[in-house]
Formats: C-alpha cells, sequence, structure tokens
C-alpha cells in the first residue's frame, strides 16, 4: 500500500516536531543541571534561577539606588545576569552594586540579591568595602524607577567558603521579602584571582 505525498509530508512534519521538543528538553535539563551544579560549587557568585513569580510582581519599578548609611553607601544599581559558567555576574566598575535581575526586585516576595565588590585593586574604593561592619539592626534602601524607597533591616552576616551550598541566599519561601547583599572576602588568591570567602548580609524588609 502506498502512501499520498500529502501523509509522507504530514509524517515527517510530526518527526521534525518530536525531535523539536525533545531536543529543547534536553537543552532546559542541562542548563537545570548545570546551575545546580555551579550554585553548590560557589565559585564565584553562584545561584539558582528557580524563582518563582510572585503576584506583586512590577508593583515595585526597577532599582536604582542603593544607600546604606551606616558604611556611608550612596550609590547606583547596574542589573545583572549569568555568567557564561552559571554563576551570578557582578558590577563592571568598584564603584556600582548589581541587583541579579533574574530574581525578585526589592521590596517583592523572595530574595532580592545585590553584589558589589569591596578590597578593588591599587587602594580603589569599591561600593562594599565596609560591607562587614553591618551589624543586625542597621537599615538599607532601596530607591526604585517610580521614587519609591524600601526599607529593609539587617538580620545577620554569614561567610561562605566556595565550597558551600548558598541557595539560601537565592531562595526563600517564607512569603516575605529580603534583600541579600554580597561581597568577597577572606584572602587573595592570585592563582585562580579570587577570595577564599563570599560575605553575605541578610536584610528583611521593614514592616
Amino acid at each position: 500500500m502506498k502512501l499520498s505525498k500529502t501523509l509522507i509530508k504530514r509524517i515527517l512534519l510530526l518527526c521534525i516536531i518530536v525531535i523539536a521538543v525533545f531536543s529543547l528538553l534536553l537543552v532546559l535539563n542541562f542548563d537545570f543541571k548545570n546551575l545546580i551544579k555551579t550554585q553548590s560549587s560557589f565559585a564565584s557568585l553562584p545561584t539558582n534561577t528557580n524563582i518563582v513569580l510572585q503576584k506583586d510582581k512590577n508593583i515595585f519599578g526597577l532599582p536604582v539606588l542603593l544607600k546604606i548609611p551606616a558604611i556611608n553607601v550612596n550609590t547606583p544599581f547596574e542589573y545583572v545576569g549569568l555568567t557564561s559558567d552559571g554563576a551570578m555576574d557582578v558590577p563592571k566598575g568598584p564603584a556600582d552594586v548589581g541587583w541579579f535581575n533574574l530574581g525578585p526586585r526589592p521590596g517583592e516576595n523572595g530574595s532580592a540579591v545585590v553584589a558589589g565588590h569591596s578590597g578593588w585593586k591599587n587602594g580603589v574604593s569599591a561600593a562594599f568595602d565596609n560591607l562587614y561592619k553591618l551589624k543586625k539592626g542597621d537599615k538599607i534602601y532601596v530607591e526604585d524607577r517610580k521614587g519609591t524607597i524600601t526599607t529593609f533591616i539587617v538580620r545577620e552576616s554569614r561567610k561562605y567558603n566556595p565550597s558551600a551550598d548558598a541557595s539560601n541566599v537565592f531562595i526563600s519561601n517564607d512569603g516575605k521579602s529580603h534583600l541579600n547583599l554580597i561581597t568577597c572576602t577572606g584572602i587573595w588568591n592570585k592563582i585562580w584571582k579570587s577570595h577564599s570567602q563570599r560575605l553575605v548580609v541578610f536584610a528583611d524588609k521593614e514592616i
């Protein structure tokens, strides 16, 4: 029994669609595993992009200015995503801070993450040089493009080794709004061109 040309074309088209869908699933699965691997290694500023969509999405405008009076920080935001290695990117220069724009905006439910440099070369001042000085109760202010200022209160600070699991920096499931600040600390490794630890300041939105 011979198949009609129309039927053959339909079968071929169906095969192409199935192969395309299968290939897409393989790619997505690979990317997911790569992110998890990078997150567990904490090689740079790792993250996990399994961000749950929030009901209050876009109520808060994009962040434009970070203010931390206790350590004299008053600096603009850059918007950063992921590096080719699947780690959170960092701001280009020492003066700015970088908001991880694949996660919640500051003020939205979940953990908004901000990275900044410290210990910049040649003694140049960096935004988070004094981040280690923040203590529980200190206030952090984020101004967005709408002119809204959201206040966060420091809860605690932690240091992470390169091999540490950093999932709690990027993910929270308590239905509240958090702001987590990251910078490098510890001993500088000339070979790896990286510091030995990461300092993370955890802050909660003021109610």
